[in-house]
Parts: C-alpha cells; sequence; structure tokens
C-alpha cells in the first residue's frame, strides 16, 4: 500500500504497511534521525514529532494516523538556515548532556509555544512533565524552555504581517 504524507512541508509517497509506527518510517525510510527510539511506549517522548502543530509521539502511532497531516521532525524546524527559536534557546542555555532527550523536549516545547506564546513557567513544567531526561539536566532544559520564550516572542514581532 502507497501511503502520501508530508514531512517537513515536502510531499511524500511511501509504500509501507499502514500499522508501520511512524517512528520507522520516519527513521529507517526518512533517514529523518531527529525522532529517537527511547521507551517503544509513548511514555519517555523521545521519539516526538509536531503533528498539525501538537506534539505526538511516534513510536506508538501507526503511520497512517499521518496521512493528510503535516509532520515536522526536529530536522524540519528550522527554516531557510535560521534556527527555531526553541532550538536556538537551547543551544543559548547549553541543555543537553547525553542529548538523547532533546528531540522530545525542543519539539514540545515547541508545541507549547504553537498554542501560548507566553506561557508561564508552571505551564512550560507542566508540558514538560511527560518528557524524560535521564542525565538529570532538566535545570538547563526548563532555563531553555524559558529563553525559547523570550527568542520566539522577539521572532514573532519581527516577522512579516500580513
Amino acid at each position: 500500500m502507497t501511503l502520501k504524507l508530508t514531512i517537513n512541508g515536502q510531499e511524500r509517497e511511501l509504500a509501507v504497511p499502514p500499522q508501520t509506527p511512524l517512528l520507522n518510517v520516519l527513521r529507517n525510510d526518512l533517514a529523518l534521525n531527529g525522532p529517537k527510539y527511547g521507551c517503544g511506549l509513548g511514555e519517555c517522548g523521545a521519539c516526538s514529532v509536531l503533528i498539525d502543530g501538537m506534539a505526538a509521539r511516534t513510536c506508538v502511532l501507526p503511520v497512517s494516523a499521518a496521512v493528510g497531516h503535516e509532520v515536522t521532525t526536529l530536522d524540519g524546524l528550522s527554516q531557510g538556515g535560521e534556527l527555531d527559536p526553541v532550538q536556538q534557546a537551547f543551544i543559548d542555555a547549553q541543555a543537553a548532556q547525553c542529548g538523547y532527550c532533546l528531540n522530545g523536549m525542543i519539539i514540545t516545547v515547541r508545541a507549547l509555544l504553537n498554542h501560548n506564546t507566553q506561557p508561564s513557567a508552571q505551564q512550560i513544567r507542566t508540558a514538560l512533565e511527560h518528557n524524560l531526561c535521564r542525565c538529570g539536566t532538566h535545570v538547563e532544559i526548563l532555563q531553555a524552555a524559558e529563553r525559547a520564550v523570550v527568542i520566539n516572542a522577539a521572532a514573532l514581532q519581527e516577522a512579516p504581517h500580513e
């Protein structure tokens, strides 16, 4: 069966079984290695992507569920050679140790900012509470998320208005 997907703004046709986990398709068929295999149960967040701007766990999501939706991976967040404000904030805050969880952390913060451009510190914590970091960089991750709010707000002000 051939499925048509929109991944990082590009139309893709894939001959894969519809129940294949989206994570497997992204990593194995499309060589998009931002999403990581973590727990395989949808609990750690390492495999997260944006689907229509909302965070989704791809290890438990069949590829068929992405048909007709815009899928954005970590690889697709940057635009025109410019990092997404969330990516830049994580670099600025040096919010990585091993880096395995960062995909999910960045995707989750981006999803939050897509729907709430000025989240409180508590809203950030709530959004990230189901993303696991085993290295203990939680303080830096929270600092990065708070910095992302500031950078994102500046980017929104600079963006051309229609």
